[in-house]
């Protein structure tokens, strides 16, 4: 009777984890209304503790027009993960004797779009749309491989976490795959074991009226997903002189 009610319990805390985590685990990404009355750039507008950085960025690509006009699904990285790519890239230059760059202008429009073309799919995708991964089991959900707006092959799937407890007696117990769901968008080779390079999302779903938007999750991703790749591509294309 006891080990039966400790399976009940275990089950019912799940339940319950799995019901509170439809907002909890938005991670530095803040929670958002599901529904928004405007376009995709409009929301990145809107938000400028979040994306002030992103929208200046948006236009310097003259990539306003795509998430205006368009029906596109949006993996927005915030401001943050564009900063920890400029910094990557000032650290090179400055170990170089090169100026750094002080300005987002100083980055040629077409590195600015060809990493912005990497976030972006054509159509609408929210969370259900996508199939499971487990990065720790490839074979049995690889996720699946999707051919971005400018026609770059990514990764992308949803992570089934493990819900874990304690019963009365100390054990763990691990109900596998019953606890939140986290979409990833993926890079193919990169230096984790399962060769990608992931960029997680904090918060799904968003939908505004041309599409929907991922808010990717600042403290685990780099704009490009590799803040090497970025570095390297932008200092190929050649760095611009400082302008006001």
């Amino acid at each position: 009777m006891k080990r039966n009610l400790n399976y009940i319990v275990v089950f019912v805390f799940a339940f319950l984890l799995m019901a509170s985590c439809k907002n909890d685990y938005y991670q530095d990404g803040g929670i958002h209304e599901a529904k928004y009355n405007g376009t995709i750039m409009q929301f990145v507008d809107s938000r400028k503790d979040l994306f002030d950085t992103l929208a200046q960025v948006i236009r310097l690509a003259g990539y306003d027009q795509v998430l205006n006009s368009e029906e596109v699904t949006f993996f927005a990285p915030p401001d943050p993960t564009i900063g920890k790519s400029i910094k990557y890239l000032n650290t090179f230059l400055y170990a170089r004797g090169e100026d750094t760059v002080k300005n987002l202008n100083q980055i040629r429009p077409e590195v600015w779009r060809y990493f912005l073309g990497k976030y972006t799919l054509k159509g609408k995708y929210v969370l259900k749309d996508f199939p499971q991964l487990d990065t720790a089991n490839m074979q049995a959900f690889p996720g699946q491989g999707y051919v971005t707006y400018d026609k770059e092959p990514m990764n992308i799937g949803v992570i089934y976490n493990d819900v874990k407890t304690k019963n009365s007696e100390g054990v763990v117990q691990v109900i596998k795959y019953a606890g939140y769901r986290q979409l990833h968008i993926n890079d193919f080779g990169g230096f984790t074991i399962s060769g990608l390079t992931v960029g997680p999302v904090a918060t799904s779903d968003i939908q505004p009226t041309n599409g929907a938007v991922h808010v990717l999750q600042f403290s685990k991703h780099s704009f490009g997903f590799e803040s090497m790749n970025f570095a390297d591509k932008a200092y190929n294309a050649g760095i611009g002189p400082l302008k006001n």
